[in-house]
């Protein structure tokens, strides 16, 4: 007879709100082993006891064959004595100092469950809250860990008997699914006006379906916050949407039914059929079909379209009430938090929403839909969200000490290190609103509480000006501030595991320098612990500083300024003849006298420059609108190219865009198109960071290169730089993380981790 043994197991991993428990349990059962599974705040316990061939059998199933969401990061083993357990059972979770983060994030409805919402003979017929173990609500309804039900926004609601049943039977998908409802016992949908009055209906989703196919604009409750909801093909609805929400140009997000019906509105490559399928359901940017039945402003001038699928089954069922996309953007205030409780909804949206469709499921996290696109043939998140959090990094190191890093005042997304392991917080998005501090600083709190961390060591951006960066000098602890580009590189660094030395190169906006002034083109060479500047980009002077931003024909007279001198006459340029003469005159005297004119080296500044000049447009109603604008019109069977090339005879290389501009400009008087000045801009950069690129590579010797920063949101630069470095050299560029600004807080952490190892303290 085999030795009988005991082993006792720690499981770490997305092992809990998934259905772990009763697949061990199950799985236990088929292996004939005896012994018991548990949650606490780590992750999943289980002391097995059997035959010492059925025990590892036991073992290799658990390491290899952990059924999706699940994932098995580690499994650390322990023997333990024999006891003589006759079955195998799943016992009461425990509460302990230790935590990992171990729930999934909120997950897409799954098919047993559409199924079932689908199917007229079901209890669950056309319930808007059906869910299992595989699918529905997890990290936005979680209060606090072990992840039980006491411990979600679930509580309130008592499970009926058939329900509970189904959470007590091992046999059934539902067992020990938390968020577990249906019709008789679980949450409710209402609706109501726009000043807060219920509307009386027979059923609130075709009330709702009904009003969107007329045109009217819906505030939605769903996972993490609302949604504002209207007819997608509809200019008028989307015209009015854009009007009352003060958005007049950044690009609508749009649900549709199907991935038929995406098909017919854009062109769909695998993966992203994969993308926009997976449970974790993001927007996919994807290219617009041509006589798609999409209105033309819901992304003015954009070739893409953000599409994504029916996540919950409310929104399942309303996508085939309506039987048209629909607009499903955020549910704010421009540049607030997304609204997620009832009444902050209704004072928050009141004047933008005709009506409300609320429910009485309490949202404890805010949690927006995540933003992805395919470049280079592989996907790449621009906002991690939803079905990403709290899903963490595994770092290519080990924290002795948590570290919260504070992130950055745009796009900001913070991070809360433990151990081997970088949990992003949710997209928060720009610090410049009071409510937006408080949404983040709530949302800090929550991730350290679930972590059970209270961390003293701060990692912050250089800029003092930031908002983040004050909330990390408010902070208790030891503060170590980060340079922005240095950041970047880390990030991506940390995200594919690399040691370092590597050839960084990060281009945006704008980034605090360590000299002071703004940098935003830099090729560094960089590990975790320091960096050195090998090249950046001539300055740019910004008259008004922060207002070019929003009024990009400032950086245009500013770049024509710094190639010409003033005998240039810009009036000749349609640009400048939609602006304010005596507004143009000041700017001019500004740029002479070097009067709040601030330094800027961002690359993006000089996208938004050449844009606005070339394509005659003097405003940008959010950041980053030119320089989308003047990718996408680039002509990509141009070959032709500007001159770009670093002075090398300085430290750090400069390149100097003003022969560049000089040639735009020729080009411009000549009558050249758009699209042909676009792409020979582009060639210019591609071939100057190739360029730039070889030359560290030969004066030091070949290392991984990474792209990050913003301006590595362009697909063109991204793709073409890859292929023209080839083979020969390793190439990364940020995919999990954001290459903006929503993944510089992984960076920080990384680099504040160095600066500790490295000084000992």
């Amino acid at each position: 007879m085999m030795g009988l043994e005991g082993l006792r197991m720690e499981i770490h991993g997305t092992v809990q709100g998934v259905g772990f428990r009763p697949w061990v349990y199950t799985t236990a059962l088929e292996e004939g082993v005896s012994g018991r599974v548990w949650n606490n705040g780590e992750g999943v316990f289980i002391e097995a006891f059997g035959p010492g061939e059925r025990l590892r059998a036991f073992v290799e199933r658990l390491r290899s064959s952990a059924p999706p969401p699940a994932f098995v990061q580690d499994l650390e083993l322990r023997a333990m004595a024999y006891e003589a357990v006759e079955r195998f059972e799943i016992v009461s979770s425990v509460l302990s100092a230790a935590r990992r983060v171990s729930i999934p994030p909120d997950l897409a409805t799954c098919g047993d469950c559409l199924r079932e919402v689908l199917a007229p003979e079901d209890r669950r017929f056309r319930y808007p809250f059906a869910n299992c173990t595989r699918c529905g609500p997890r990290f936005t309804i979680v209060r606090d860990l072990p992840y039980d039900r006491p411990l979600t926004t679930m509580a309130s609601f008592r499970m009926c008997a058939a329900c509970q049943e189904e959470y007590d039977s091992p046999e059934d998908r539902r067992f020990h699914a938390q968020p577990n409802a249906c019709p008789g016992c679980g949450p409710t949908l209402e609706l109501v006006d726009a000043s807060g009055a219920p509307v009386h209906c027979q059923d609130p989703l075709e009330a709702v379906a009904l009003a969107l196919r007329e045109g009217k604009i819906v505030a939605i409750k769903g996972l993490g916050g609302f949604h504002l909801a209207c007819d997608a093909a509809s200019a008028e609805a989307v015209g009015e949407l854009r009007c009352r929400k003060r958005r007049p140009a950044k690009p609508f997000a749009t649900m549709v039914e199907s991935l038929e019906h995406a098909g017919r509105i854009a062109v769909l490559s695998r993966e992203e059929c994969r993308l926009l399928t997976s449970p974790r359901a993001p927007i996919v940017l994807v290219r617009r079909r041509t006589g798609s039945r999409l209105a033309k402003n819901l992304a003015p001038g954009n070739p893409l379209v953000g599409i994504f699928l029916p996540y919950t089954p409310l929104h399942h069922l309303l996508l085939r009430l309506v039987r048209r996309p629909l607009v499903m953007t955020s549910g704010n205030l421009s540049r607030r938090p997304i609204c997620r409780a009832n009444g902050e909804a209704l004072t928050e949206l009141q004047g933008i929403a005709d009506l409300f469709l609320l429910h009485d499921r309490k949202i404890e996290t805010r949690c927006d839909d995540s933003v992805l696109r395919v470049m280079a043939g592989r996907p790449v998140v621009f906002r991690r969200a939803r079905g990403f959090v709290p899903s963490p990094i595994e770092l290519p190191f080990r924290l002795e000490r948590p570290i919260l890093a504070c992130g950055a005042q745009m796009k900001n997304a913070f991070c809360v290190g433990v151990g081997e392991l970088a949990y992003l917080g949710p997209h928060v998005g720009d610090l410049d609103d009071m409510a937006t501090l408080e949404s983040y600083e709530e949302a800090v709190g929550h991730l350290e509480h679930l972590l059970g961390v209270k961390p003293d060591l701060i990692a912050h951006d250089l800029h003092p000006g930031y908002t983040s960066t004050r909330v990390a000098r408010e902070r208790p602890g030891r503060k170590i501030a980060i340079q922005h580009h240095h950041a970047h590189v880390a990030s991506c660094m940390a995200e594919h595991g690399l040691q370092g030395p590597v050839i960084g190169v990060a281009f945006d906006g704008t980034g605090h320098g360590t000299d002071g002034t703004a940098w935003g083109g830099e090729f560094l060479w960089a590990d975790y612990g320091s960096f050195t500047r090998v090249a950046t980009f001539r300055p740019i002077p910004l008259p008004g500083g922060d207002v070019a931003i929003r009024q990009p024909w400032r950086i245009a007279a500013a770049l024509l300024y710094e190639a010409f001198g003033a005998q240039l006459s810009w009036v000749k340029y349609s640009l400048f003849r939609q602006v304010d003469p005596a507004q143009l005159k000041f700017v001019g005297r500004m740029l002479e006298r070097r009067f709040q004119t601030p330094l800027v080296r961002g690359v993006g500044r000089l996208f938004d420059g050449v844009a606005a000049l070339c394509l005659a447009r003097p405003l940008a109603s959010f950041e980053g609108e030119l320089a989308l604008a003047w990718n996408f019109v680039a002509d990509v069977s141009e070959e032709a190219s500007y001159p770009l090339a670093p002075d090398r005879e300085m430290d750090p290389w400069v390149l100097d865009y003003r022969p560049m501009i000089r040639a735009v400009v020729e080009d411009l008087d000549g009558g050249e198109s758009a699209e042909k000045i676009s792409a020979k801009f582009h060639n210019a950069l591609i071939a100057a960071i190739v360029g730039v690129i070889r030359s560290m590579v030969a004066r030091k010797g070949a290392r991984p290169i990474v792209l990050t920063g913003g301006c590595f949101q362009n697909e063109l630069l991204v793709e073409r730089v890859s292929q023209a470095l080839g083979s020969a050299h390793e190439v990364f560029f940020p995919e999990q993380i954001p290459p903006g600004d929503g993944g510089l807080a992984l960076g920080q952490l990384a680099v504040a981790h160095a600066v500790i190892q490295e000084s000992g303290n």
